[in-house]
């Protein structure tokens, strides 16, 4: 995301959507009642009236629109805003669509900025070409072919097959095999221009194999790729690898990796009981301690006006925020907790039993907290 313009007096924000990640921010960065403005087009009201309606030319022309719903469409990559015209040549007060893609301008009327939206500003400013990683998580008979990149986890392929078993050489299981790896390599060697990265995974030696052939018939493209072993294979060993970490080198730069790991050390620090809080009430008494390092937080919960408060006080006390998509594997987990918790920088532990948080209440401090 690139910051074309910014006037302080109005909060108006020119950006280029640069990424498919910018497309999620800019869905989440929208609100119903935001001026949102673009390059459009719409059928000219200027043509003769014995013209058809759906015959008359459409001119590109720029226009401003009150967001009344906007609409995230992750697997084609582009972003719906709707609403009635304010600012235009013509149709002022009809309703139009802002059909926003990768690549394109937008202008943002956004007078005061809440912590969590500024955050997912600076995370967009700050982002550098967000490479694109392509996992290949495979199995005999289950495999899964994903492109990562920045916020966005898009399905390429899924590859189920039966596969006959190899009772004897020559037999229908070893032609199934045959067929599966060959099919599995012309995959890879597909997307292969298209990713930075190239991550085979798995549970056997499959990976290896495929692995092989690809050194045989593309050695310069086998060099890209790094092997990880997974106890799963498929969308679930994709899953198991972000959170992991195993591949944290090769999916350097991906939000999304970096999306799951983050929620998994908020797993990991709750259940060693010392670091973590979680649930809006817990949550916000951290914050008041100043004992919160990385607030997590849910896309869902970012216009929740009870929860502004807490994240401007986070924000204000140096600590990290970061959205986390509920759509996602990490979201749905974070959800189970309420959608918001916090790794905390200290042992620390909530001074009233009814905290708010899910599970049972904590009634005594965790190892090393001190009281009040």
């Amino acid at each position: 995301m690139r910051l074309l313009h910014r006037d302080p007096t109005t909060g108006l924000l020119r950006l280029r959507l640069e990424t498919p990640s910018d497309l999620w921010r800019i869905a989440r960065l929208v609100r119903p009642g935001d001026r949102v403005g673009a390059s459009t087009t719409r059928r000219d009201p200027e043509a003769p009236v014995e013209v058809a309606s759906a015959e008359r030319t459409r001119r590109r022309v720029f226009l401003v629109v009150r967001a009344e719903q906007v609409e995230f469409h992750g697997f084609s990559q582009h972003v719906r805003i709707t609403g009635p015209i304010v600012e235009g040549p013509f149709d002022i007060g009809r309703h139009h669509t802002l059909d926003l893609t990768e690549g394109e301008e937008v202008a943002l009327a956004k007078p005061e900025l809440t912590s969590g939206e500024r955050a997912l500003l600076d995370e967009g400013l700050a982002g550098k070409g967000e490479p694109a990683v392509l996992i290949v998580s495979v199995d005999w008979g289950d495999s899964a072919l994903v492109r990562v990149r920045g916020r966005v986890v898009e399905t390429v392929a899924d590859v189920r097959r039966t596969i006959a078993g190899k009772r004897y050489a020559g037999g229908q299981g070893e032609k199934d095999r045959a067929s599966y790896v060959a099919e599995l390599v012309g995959l890879v060697r597909r997307e292969a221009p298209r990713a930075t990265a190239i991550v085979l995974a798995g549970p056997g030696f499959l990976k290896e194999e495929l692995l092989r052939h690809l050194a045989e018939e593309e050695p310069a493209l086998a060099k890209r790729v790094r092997l990880y072993p997974t106890s799963e294979s498929g969308r679930v060993g994709v899953d198991e690898l972000l959170r992991s970490g195993k591949a944290s080198e090769a999916l350097r730069g991906t939000v999304a990796a970096e999306e799951t790991e983050v929620v998994e050390r908020l797993v990991r620090s709750l259940a060693r009981g010392t670091r973590a809080a979680v649930g809006p009430a817990e949550v916000a008494e951290a914050v008041e301690a100043g004992a919160t390092e990385t607030l997590l937080v849910s896309d869902r919960l970012l216009a929740d006006p009870d929860l502004a408060p807490v994240l401007d006080a986070a924000r204000a006390g140096s600590t990290r925020l970061f959205v986390v998509r509920e759509e996602g594997d990490a979201g749905k987990r974070l959800a189970a907790f309420g959608g918001i918790g916090a790794i905390l920088r200290y042992d620390w532990t909530s001074r009233s039993r009814a905290t708010g948080s899910p599970g049972s209440p904590r009634g005594s401090p965790r190892s090393g907290a001190s009281g009040p």
